[in-house]
């Protein structure tokens, strides 16, 4: 009798496991268009930013593909699948999903301490093989608006430990930076500098539409030199869906911000914010938007403005969140949209140069087209009129190179051009650095002031 008892026990338990488990779906639509990643379903009515799932058979079995409520039509609702849309057919069934209070089930993403340490998708979920996180706070993933008047004065230098932006593109923290590239100029060494050499309190890495291989790549070096347990790793490879993506941008956005609210330093790294905008783009050419400005639709400016406005020093209180955003461009181009958008936003840019990187040198930062438009309100005087001679002598060398180069200009005709052809070789020296070479601020601001110390 015992024995059939503990085995009727354990048959309930299984069963009571599996209905706790099961989904609880109330309603459903169905599937009447799939329009590039949109999907159109009829028979639903649910709010915007509800949780959906779509009903497909796959090997003779039904499963489930995740989709999000973005907009509605008439008496269509519109969803986007967290995943590739193969599989689904005309009639498909679209389930809506409640709690227990019977409320439509709204997307939520963890945050909190217990995202330390970990490397996630744009939903949250585990890519480094660990448990799911059970966080003690979450996020719904909206874009929440500052007010400006209660960001606090960027007052503090955030030293990376790259001598050529400590010293003549001083960052401060809680400024935005836009890193512009083309392709093979190495701007993925530069972050990874900036990851191994800055002093946070909290990394947060976004890797938006890399390719996998260098997402391997990036999170091994940086892991190698940073302690793991301090950072937050957000990749969505290019082979996941824009909606990903998009989602992938946001969430990291929002851990930085959670930690800036508990009073800590963020640095947070997103590469690449063109690669974001494509996303975002493809998501609005599937809505029906028209291109407006050099294949992007007009909402491009507005999903730009607010993701980099989120970041900054966000309130009055200590934490503050640092953000380099890589933006790609094509023969250095400075007018394509995105880089258009970034730099009418950012608080500074660092451009790479074809030329200096074709040279070996590197980190391959022009210093010349580079600003950093807080630098004057965080250091002092004297610094910054070094800075200012030191740009204006790399300027005119390089203005002058062709003139130089076949022996026509006469020493003592321009007294600036002597200087830079005299003090060329510490210039160089100064803007050379090898990745694994730290150089702290301090020691930055000094080695700038030997260099004209030694000309004097």
């Amino acid at each position: 009798m015992t024995l059939r008892f503990t085995q009727l026990f354990k048959q309930l338990s299984s069963l009571d496991s599996k209905i706790r488990n099961l989904p609880n779906f109330i309603r459903y639509g169905s599937i009447v268009s799939v329009k590039g990643l949109v999907l159109e379903v009829t028979g639903l009515k649910v709010p915007i930013g509800s949780q959906c799932f779509i009903e497909i058979l796959s090997e003779d079995k039904y499963v489930y593909i995740k989709s999000e409520v973005i907009s509605f039509s008439e008496e269509k609702t519109l969803l986007l699948s967290f995943s590739e849309t193969n599989g689904i057919c005309p009639g498909a069934k679209v389930f809506s999903r409640l709690d227990v209070n019977t409320n439509f089930v709204v997307k939520k993403i963890p945050l909190g301490d217990r995202v330390l340490g970990r490397i996630l998708d744009g939903n949250g979920a585990p890519l480094d093989g660990l448990p799911k996180i059970d966080a003690e706070n979450y996020t719904i993933n909206n874009n929440a608006y500052v007010n400006p008047l209660h960001r606090k004065r960027i007052t503090d230098v955030l030293d990376v430990g790259i001598r050529s932006i400590n010293a003549l593109l001083t960052i401060g923290k809680g400024q935005r930076i836009g890193l512009f590239s083309t392709p093979g100029l190495g701007k993925s060494i530069l972050l990874e500098m900036i990851a191994r050499h800055t002093q946070v309190d909290v990394f947060v890495i976004a890797l938006i539409g890399e390719r996998g291989r260098e997402v391997k790549y990036f999170i091994d070096n940086v892991t190698k030199y940073n302690n793991l347990s301090k950072s937050v790793i957000i990749a969505a490879p290019a082979s996941v869906s824009p909606f990903l993506k998009v989602q992938a941008a946001s969430y990291a956005t929002s851990v930085a911000e959670y930690f800036c609210k508990q009073n800590k330093h963020v640095l947070l790294i997103m590469d690449s914010l063109t690669r974001y905008a494509m996303a975002e783009r493809e998501i609005a050419f599937s809505l029906g938007e028209l291109p407006v400005f050099q294949g992007y639709p007009s909402s491009i400016f507005s999903k730009i403005a607010n993701l980099l406005e989120r970041i900054g020093n966000i309130n009055k209180k200590q934490g503050s969140i640092t953000a380099f955003y890589t933006v790609l461009m094509e023969e250095e181009d400075e007018q394509n949209p995105v880089a258009y958008i970034a730099r009418s936003i950012l608080d500074g840019h660092i451009f790479l140069s074809q030329y200096y990187a074709s040279l070996g040198h590197y980190p391959a930062i022009d210093i010349e087209s580079s600003v950093s438009r807080i630098m004057p309100d965080i250091i002092d005087t004297v610094q910054y009129e070094r800075a200012l001679y030191f740009k204006k002598l790399v300027s005119v060398y390089q203005k002058n190179r062709d003139l130089l180069n076949v022996g026509a200009y006469v020493s003592g005709t321009d007294a600036v051009l002597d200087d830079s052809i005299k003090l060329l070789p510490k210039i160089e020296a100064f803007l050379q650095q090898d990745i694994s070479e730290k150089s702290s601020y301090a020691d930055s601001v000094k080695k700038l002031k030997e260099i004209f110390s030694s000309s004097a």
